[in-house]
């Protein structure tokens, strides 16, 4: 046996509560496990620890299982009778079996030494405050990320000094401004709704000189070359009367440098009562020396106009949290995204979801992080991550065209087994954002970016698309992928057939139920290598299909089911680049 390819640990995402009543059980073993049971009991149903009791548990057999690369994961649901679990696995291959308790591995013969201890892994108790709980209307949510400055000039009077006029084609730097505003998105949310969008999630709207505004000069102030509090409310109210909620994005791990508290330290040195708020390691500042590369103090990279804010400090962590209460209180927004959420302290995380939960229990907060989360998603921080790793993995696929459907499986079962179930259902789904290059800049063509957008669009979680993507807008990296929205050509009907598309997914995602099931599998049916597969399951003898040829060859598909999506499938027939998403009811 590869004992090495074994592991589990009773918790985080190997072992947690669903809900009050059942306990997800997962196990990592190698390729050469056929079969893994699990022996599981209450741990005092022989009587107390240390009594010389003689604890037996029930074998259950683990049934569900996906590939990963190098491993399988295996899963089961346990629902203990008395809220707690005692276990161990019995892992059996061709040639042996062999029991994994928490220290390690024992043959059968060890087993039934008599005295022998057995360290078997336990979930104490299932208490009902520690069980994860996600807010359930983000997996029935599709996303707009929206860079108001972008978007569209609704109030021409709170332009810029130097506005240029709106650039429908070509590139941009961070340095222009065009006038886009809050005002401007107002007037398209009758476009949003009618693309079938139900939230907007808001870069940064707070005052900032810059035009990404992640250099905040006033968190309790709407930039007023984006409009005022007034704006922003009838943004809100308006958006709610649409079904459309809105996040907020804020930038909690540094500010900008004319943020006053910075301005006074700047001034006033260890003597400022601001001191503190920030992480400063040498005084006084050599401003022109680089000091953020001299650590003189830290910053958000290495931006030296960007100081980072001590979030380990309580008056920090007040402001800061009383400013997302105005936020939910005053505004009523629904979500509160987290910049660089990584390098938050916990202790903030953690009370801010008790003051936000407090207010609005509902409410979706979500954590800016481009890696495995987990310490952030163990149900007293973050709901969920962007999950930038989803969206990296599909790329990769089209990218890479060595990758096989097997290497595809592989890596969308690890973005989905490294965390509980209930996160998988409100995780942010993305391709692009403003901090990347745009996904049409990562497709050879058409075909290919509509491929990966129906990937988006069938995963568990929350899609998101960045504005412009419903066109196919093009955009190099940051800042090039922030164009100006080219509402002229929109309106023109130029992009008609494209947002036809996107809005034919996102109403399939909308109205078919098992477009957003977290239960999946890939049944490996289809020989082409480069030819995806996977399955969404529903009730008994009912699944959604998902086919999408990636190949330089068409396929032959066998008839079966009802043709929900289409695009270059003829007959039983899908074109190379084509695209099939189907129901199947299976009768006797």
């Amino acid at each position: 046996m590869d004992f090495n390819a074994v592991y589990h640990r009773a918790n985080d995402n190997y072992c947690y509560p669903l809900n009050e009543n059942e306990l997800i059980i997962n196990i990592k073993t190698g390729y050469d496990v056929r079969e893994v049971n699990i022996i599981q009991g209450d741990p005092f149903s022989a009587g107390i620890l240390g009594g010389g009791e003689s604890w037996s548990g029930t074998p259950c057999n683990i049934p569900v299982k996906k590939r990963l690369k190098r491993q399988i994961w295996w899963t089961t649901t346990i629902c203990p009778e008395f809220k707690r679990l005692k276990y161990y696995f019995e892992l059996i291959t061709d040639e042996e079996k062999y029991y994994y308790f928490e220290d390690g591995f024992v043959s059968e013969e060890q087993l039934r030494l008599e005295g022998r201890s057995m360290q078997c892994f336990v979930f104490p108790w299932m208490n009902p405050s520690d069980v994860p709980v996600t807010p359930a209307w983000v997996n029935d949510t599709v996303w707009y990320q929206i860079f108001p400055e972008r978007f569209c000039n609704g109030d021409p009077s709170r332009n810029p000094e130097g506005t240029l006029p709106w650039r429908n084609q070509g590139a941009v730097n961070n340095k222009e401004f065009f006038g886009g505003d809050l005002e401007g998105i107002i007037q398209k949310l009758p476009y949003l709704e009618d693309l079938g969008i139900t939230g907007i999630y808001l870069t940064p709207i707070n005052e900032s000189p810059s035009s990404h505004k992640y250099d905040t000069t006033d968190y309790t102030r709407i930039d007023p070359h984006f409009g005022d509090e007034e704006t922003f409310m009838r943004l809100v109210k308006e958006a709610h009367g649409r079904g459309i909620r809105i996040m907020l994005d804020g930038v909690f791990n540094h500010s900008g440098e004319f943020f006053a508290p910075w301005q006074d330290v700047l001034k006033n040195g260890p003597q400022s009562p601001y001191y503190n708020w920030f992480m400063i390691n040498a005084w006084p500042i050599n401003r022109e020396g680089g000091a953020a590369k001299h650590r003189q103090y830290y910053t958000f990279a290495f931006f030296d106009k960007m100081p980072k804010l001590n979030t380990n400090n309580k008056e920090v962590r007040d402001y800061l949290i009383g400013v997302c209460e105005t936020w939910v209180r005053k505004y009523d927004v629904d979500g509160i995204r987290l910049d660089v959420a990584n390098e938050i302290s916990h202790i903030f995380c953690k009370e801010l979801r008790t003051r936000m939960k407090a207010i609005k229990p509902d409410i979706y907060i979500l954590g800016e992080i481009w890696h495995d989360a987990m310490p952030w998603l163990r149900g007293d921080e973050f709901d969920a991550v962007m999950n930038y790793p989803l969206g990296e993995s599909i790329k990769d696929f089209w990218i890479d065209k060595s990758q096989t459907n097997e290497d595809f499986e592989y890596t969308i079962n690890r973005c989905y087994t490294g965390y509980m179930q209930q996160t998988n259902d409100v995780l942010f789904n993305l391709l692009d954002s403003h901090d990347t290059q745009r996904l049409r800049n990562d497709t050879k063509n058409l075909d290919e970016f509509f491929q990966q957008i129906a990937v988006l669009f069938t995963m568990p979680g929350s899609p998101c698309i960045y504005y412009g993507t419903e066109i196919a807008m093009e955009g190099g990296h940051d800042p090039d992928c922030r164009r100006c929205m080219p509402w002229d050509d929109i309106e023109a009907g130029k992009y008609k057939e494209r947002i036809g598309v996107i809005r034919q997914l996102i109403n399939l995602r909308k109205t078919e139920p098992l477009m957003k099931s977290r239960n999946f599998h890939f049944p490996g049916r289809i020989s082409n290598s480069r030819v995806i597969e996977f399955m969404k399951v529903g009730w008994i003898d009912t699944y959604l299909e998902v086919i999408i040829n990636c190949s330089e060859e068409d396929v032959e598909i066998p008839f079966e089911g009802e043709v929900l999506f289409e695009r270059h499938y003829i007959d039983t027939t899908l074109l190379k680049n084509g695209i099939l998403i189907r129901k199947v009811i299976q009768r006797d």
